[in-house]
């Protein structure tokens, strides 16, 4: 048995790990990778194997730095199965076309400056035919429901309470008599938070691969994180400005919406235009509708209240789809909530939300997201006081607002904690993936002071033999 890493890997996107046993290539997740738009380029482009040689992918959950890939791999010869939940598969169907929309729209935006300048134009990774086709190997499976995905490799999907659909990956493989448990956190959920169920508990692991994005540090608590964005709403409202909020269009655009909609119904926070403006966050949250089996029972008790209908909807917010409808936006001299994707701000609508507002004092943009190393959202957030949108430079004078309560990940007392009921049941040897390099060393060094003997940071490309 072998595991290799090819990405998040020391670092927190692309995520991509191959198990190798009894003959059989088990993929898990086959994440895009972001960041600087040449090395997005060399390092989607190209893969360190044989896409041919797959047998098998398991793909713990939607986001696009878990599965952005995907359509990539079918185009370079990958013919297997892709295994995930349903609600991922709902998703991903979304999720994976927009990915390709906006990919060829950011091309088209950027090749008309490269056409000025004289420069060849830059083609997109893949197109939304390609997404189409990779949708056609999708197989959907229950949490819960072992299934044999390989030779001697038995797969069961638990719920990682990260986003709807997201999934630990258990897998139960038998090589040469001997038997193994190597489990995959995936992206690893929050206990206690609103919509969705707390992540479960894996029993009897030999071997796991754990997530570390927020490996360093703890997260503000939800209602901290709540008083947050009232107090941000408040100011920016009394300043007659317009709150920016770039976010992932799975989980957080949803968190973040219900979040305004309590406040709103409580009255702590004024009557205001709310926008979400962002077509795959519209389709996303029709999805999200589609799956309460998903919900935790604080959602399920909310919308059942006699003055809520849907829990993802009210009278002030408006969903956007149409891109006139979005460009109006830009007008807007009320103040108000746009909330829009990408949540790194490395693509989408969020990109001219930011070039039309960034510049004016008045406005905040609020980020409620991990922002990944040298995306245009960890500049902002790093305090940049000049950025480029577009190719273009733009002077940063709105404020700039960190929220990460919101946040999705388990922080390091969650993740010690969760691993501390796995170690209870056997647990022998980690790898701690997906997260920057200190983020990851710190919860190694976490790890190892609970006595775990066998603790890894792999970097890119390395292997181990279980």
């Amino acid at each position: 048995m072998k595991i290799q890493f090819f990405g998040a890997a020391q670092s927190v996107t692309g995520s991509k790990h191959l198990v190798e046993v009894n003959g059989s290539k088990v993929l898990l997740d086959c994440g895009l990778f972001q960041g600087r738009r040449k090395e997005f380029f060399r390092r989607n482009r190209r893969f360190e194997f044989r896409p041919k040689d797959i047998d098998v992918l398991l793909l713990s959950h939607a986001h696009i730095d878990h599965s952005g890939n995907i359509p990539s791999l079918v185009k370079d010869g990958f013919e297997g199965n892709i295994y995930a939940t349903s609600a991922t598969c709902d998703l991903c169907s979304a999720m994976l076309r927009d990915s390709a929309h906006v990919m060829a729209s950011d091309a088209a935006y950027v090749n008309k400056k490269r056409k000025r300048k004289r420069e060849p134009p830059v083609e997109p990774l893949y197109t939304q035919e390609d997404a189409i086709r990779a949708m056609g190997q999708f197989v959907g499976i229950p949490y819960n429901r072992p299934i044999e995905v390989a030779d001697g490799v038995t797969a069961t999907y638990r719920d990682a309470g990260h986003i709807l659909g997201s999934a630990i990956v258990e897998l139960a493989m038998r090589e040469d008599g001997r038997h193994t448990k190597l489990v995959y956190s995936g992206d690893l959920g929050r206990p206690n938070l609103p919509i969705l169920r707390d992540p479960y508990v894996v029993r009897d692991v030999d071997v796991l691969i754990i997530e570390s994005t927020y490996g360093n540090r703890d997260h503000e608590t939800p209602a901290e994180a709540e008083d947050k964005l009232r107090r941000v709403v408040l100011e920016t409202y009394q300043r007659e400005g317009k709150v920016i909020i770039p976010a992932f269009s799975v989980g957080r655009t949803q968190e973040v919406v219900y979040a305004l909609h309590r406040l709103t119904l409580a009255r702590e926070i004024p009557e205001m235009p709310i926008f979400v403006d962002s077509p795959l966050s519209v389709n996303v949250t029709e999805i999200f509708r589609l799956h309460p089996e998903c919900y935790d029972e604080e959602l399920h008790d909310f919308a059942e209240r006699g003055d809520v209908s849907d829990p993802f909807g009210f009278r002030r917010l408006r969903y956007i789809r149409d891109v006139d409808d979005s460009k109006s936006l830009n007008f807007l001299r009320e103040p108000a909530v746009i909330i829009s994707a990408s949540g790194m701000c490395e693509a989408g609508r969020i990109l001219h939300h930011l070039k039309n507002n960034i510049g004016d004092a008045r406005n905040t943009v609020l980020f409620v997201g991990f922002q990944a190393e040298n995306t245009l959202g960890r500049k902002l957030v790093d305090g940049w006081t000049k950025v480029r949108i577009f190719g273009e430079e733009y002077s940063v004078r709105a404020s700039i607002e960190v929220i990460d309560g919101y946040s999705a990940h388990a922080d390091r007392s969650e993740l010690l904690a969760y691993v501390g009921a796995v170690q209870k049941t056997g647990l022998q040897e980690v790898f701690v993936v997906h997260g920057e390099k200190a983020s990851a060393e710190a919860l190694a060094d976490g790890l190892r002071a609970m006595g775990i003997a066998k603790v890894h940071v792999p970097a890119m490309g390395d292997s181990a033999v279980l």
